[in-house]
This record gives C-alpha cells, structure tokens and sequence, in this order.
C-alpha cells in the first residue's frame, strides 16, 4: 500500500485533450485530488502551465499540482511540493517542525526578493505541510510564486509557470 507522497499518487495521465481553460485545468485537477481525499481551491493560468492547489477537506493546504495544457496530465508539482511537502512529497512522514512562522516566511520572501534587485513584493503566505508558497506581486497583481520551507527558511523561486493569465478562485 502507498501512502500519499508514495511515487503512484504524483501523477494522473493525460486524456489527450488540450486544456485551454480555467475551468477545465480545474476538472484535471480535481480527478487528481479525488483520488487523494483532498479538493482544488485556487487554480492559476500560467503561459506554460495551470497551476491548482489542493485543499484538504477543512480547508488547509495539502499540496500543489500542475495541470499540463497540451493533454491535460496532472502531476505534484515539482520544487516545493515535490521535496518540501511532508505529506504528499517526496518526505512524507517527515516530522521536521516547523521553526518559522507565516509572518517570518513573508519577511523571508521579500529579503530573497530584494537581495536578488528585485522591486517584486512578497504576497501573503499560504501554508501546506513543510513549507508556505507565496504570490509574488508587481503593482498590486500577481507576477509568479516562490516557496519558503518552514523549517529552514530556504526559498525556492518557482520558475516553471512562465507568465501569469488568471485565476479562478472557488
């Protein structure tokens, strides 16, 4: 028997349709998180991918998934979610306690942000087993994400998503 971060439950293949549309990243999503007990909040359009994150059935993060545009495949998303997650990842059972809190992930952020030149603001920090992912913000709109394990402090810039479309919110 696997158990949520086992290799069998980061991926549910593509059913070769393109998915173009929010609504339709967050069906793919939600096949995915069904299959985990969890439901999709927020699902993000990115110019190369959808982004969702699932819920678990009180409302705190779980994890995040990336919805694949050209067929809809949907699998854990890499960086963060993949190693970070203590649930869902690749550390699952992990016990590392969590030695920072929302408000210092947020100061985190924004020093990274601003050691690099950066004039990108850190949004407020949503949490998920192991670590906090965060909007990054540019004129009060959302430009990309970056995480912040919760143990460490170390940040992980989400490069993957290209540019941000959209987001649908439920």
């Amino acid at each position: 028997m696997m158990g949520p971060g086992m290799m069998g439950n980061w991926w549910l293949p593509g059913t070769g349709d393109r998915v173009q549309f929010l609504d339709q990243a967050r069906q793919r999503a939600k096949a995915f998180s069904d299959r985990l007990g969890l439901r999709v909040g927020e699902v993000m359009q990115f110019s190369r991918n959808f982004y969702a994150e699932l819920q678990t059935s009180d409302g705190h993060g779980a994890t995040e998934v990336l919805v694949n545009p050209a067929d809809g495949a949907v699998q854990i998303e890499y960086g963060p979610a993949m190693m970070w997650n203590t649930v869902y990842g690749m550390h699952y059972g992990s016990r590392s306690p969590a030695r920072i809190s929302s408000a210092q992930a947020q100061g985190i952020a924004q020093q990274w942000l601003r050691a690099r030149g950066s004039t990108l603001i850190a949004g407020d920090p949503e949490s998920y087993p192991g670590y906090y992912t965060l909007h990054t913000m540019r004129d009060g709109k959302i430009s990309g994400m970056l995480s912040v394990n919760s143990s460490t402090g170390q940040v992980w810039y989400h490069t993957w998503h290209g540019t941000y479309i959209a987001m649908s919110q439920r």
